[in-house]
């Protein structure tokens, strides 16, 4: 039976202080082009895993001065170490030792002496889990704020909170429509991923929340779901940003790009909806007004709310532009801070 490695550079730590059993699992290993790093005591493994952080350990038991058993509590005791696979490998074969191994946090418990074939085999199913695992981990961070991930796990199905206050941004591409018809869909699929990709980098930058892209038009939020006391001001330098990333997008591409940008400040829902194709999403008055602060805004422009005005009127330079129809709340106060 030949096992091949998930990845051909996934790199394994050797704690064992045999040096026949070093050379033969080095040996048995490099033959499927793992990267191989030893250590032979558990002190030894943990300064190992700070420096190189494998991607698996296979681990003896007996060791000098730190045994394998306090090694994995350690491991799995640290955040950032937690979640490298740990296979024991060693001649303590009872079945109160291969239950505390287990309980400790290992994926697997290997006797000795070992079969090669069986060895490479475990050690290739659980590399290939942990990948897909991480796999998995990185798609639902990429839907899902890391907090709202974790409560999903945890089993949390009903995820929906009132925030206080929170600052939402709304921006779009002007006159987009008309862009679209001039382009082929893959060229204008591939802009508009070029284009909101800096934008999740910005919103990145300045902690906010991306909530969705509807068309040519992108959701943001700032006070959630990690409060915060300045959602505010880190909105407005991200709308400051978004405008900086569109002009030089334009002039990379010759293209002749503007935005219209709306926030707003206030309270909101939010919440998961859907059971397969599922959203984390934000609902209440504040956000259809910040909507309509974009869809009613001006080209090249940051158009905010009196709530959003008297946060950071100190601090920028707002041009009033009185007041503006607004379906549903009738005339609403605008200020404009153009970029």
């Amino acid at each position: 039976m030949n096992a091949t490695p998930s990845t051909p550079s996934s790199r394994i730590l050797i704690v064992e202080d045999t040096p026949a059993n070093i050379q033969v699992l080095t040996a048995t290993l490099k033959e499927r082009s793992y990267q191989i790093s030893v250590a032979t005591n558990g002190q030894q493994a943990l300064d190992v895993v700070a420096r190189v952080q494998p991607d698996l350990i296979l681990l003896d038991v007996v060791m000098p001065e730190m045994d394998g058993f306090e090694t994995c509590r350690r491991l799995k005791a640290s955040e950032q170490w937690r979640q490298i696979p740990v296979i024991f490998l060693t001649a303590k074969t009872d079945t109160p030792d291969i239950v505390k191994g287990f309980e400790l946090g290992a994926v697997d418990y290997v006797g000795k002496p070992f079969n090669a074939h069986e060895l490479l085999a475990r050690v290739n199913t659980h590399l290939t889990i942990d990948r897909l695992h991480r796999e998995n981990e990185r798609l639902l961070l990429n839907i899902l704020p890391a907090p709202i991930a974790e409560r999903l796990k945890s089993g949390d199905e009903h995820i929906a909170d009132k925030f206080a206050e929170v600052s939402v941004l709304f921006a779009d591409i002007v006159e987009f429509t008309k862009l679209a018809a001039s382009m082929a869909a893959p060229s204008l699929v591939e802009l508009l991923n070029d284009l909101f990709t800096r934008f999740d980098l910005a919103a990145s930058e300045f902690g906010i929340e991306k909530i969705k892209t509807i068309g040519d038009a992108y959701m943001a939020v700032c006070g959630l779901p990690r409060v915060c006391d300045d959602h505010s001001e880190r909105i407005l330098q991200m709308a400051q940003r978004l405008m900086q990333i569109a002009r030089e997008f334009s002039a990379e591409r010759g293209l002749n790009l503007h935005l219209r940008i709306g926030v707003n400040r206030g309270p909101v829902v939010a919440g998961i909806v859907g059971r397969r194709k599922f959203i984390y999403d934000l609902w209440g008055d504040t956000v259809n007004v910040a909507s309509r602060m974009e869809s009613h805004g001006v080209a090249d422009a940051i158009q905010v709310t009196r709530p959003v005005f008297e946060r950071l009127r100190d601090r920028y330079s707002f041009e009033a532009r009185g007041s503006i129809e607004v379906k549903g709340k009738g005339q609403v106060e605008a200020w404009l801070l153009r970029v």
